[in-house]
């Protein structure tokens, strides 16, 4: 049997390594799904730059081709598209979470500057507008 202390120490590095594995994960995914999100916008492309919307169009889902219509395509296709990045997002907030969840696990103080927004629409404006003078 281990000593109380060896016992702690162990849990730790334990936690520490699943908080880790976590954050990979995470990133892994993100990855993945940009990935993916690439191949929709390089499809998107694609159909755009063909001008002849009255014929069906070539589609591969996993590992065999379909013929859909022209519009129905680029409207799947682009339905992906708004799911893929609202699924990026919620992936990037929570990792941000996660992160900090490890750092505190290890005993680091929190990243300075990594909760950051982007601004709007309407605070860029207010920017040029200050920084025009």
């Amino acid at each position: 049997m281990l000593s109380p202390e060896a016992e702690r120490v162990l849990r730790y590095l334990v936690e520490v390594e699943e908080l880790a594995e976590e954050v990979l994960s995470s990133k892994r995914q993100i990855v993945d799904l940009d990935t993916k999100r690439n191949q929709n916008r390089e499809a998107l492309r694609a159909l755009q730059q063909d001008l002849s919307l009255s014929e069906d169009v070539m589609v591969c889902f996993g590992d065999m081709f379909i013929k859909m219509p022209h519009p129905q395509t680029k409207a799947m296709i682009e339905k992906d598209q708004a799911h893929l990045d609202s699924e990026i997002d919620t992936l990037r907030k929570q990792l941000k979470l996660k992160v900090n969840r490890l750092f505190e696990a290890q005993g680091q103080p929190e990243l300075k500057g990594f909760n950051l927004n982007p601004l709007n629409q309407d605070e860029m404006r207010a920017v040029k507008v200050i920084l025009k003078g």
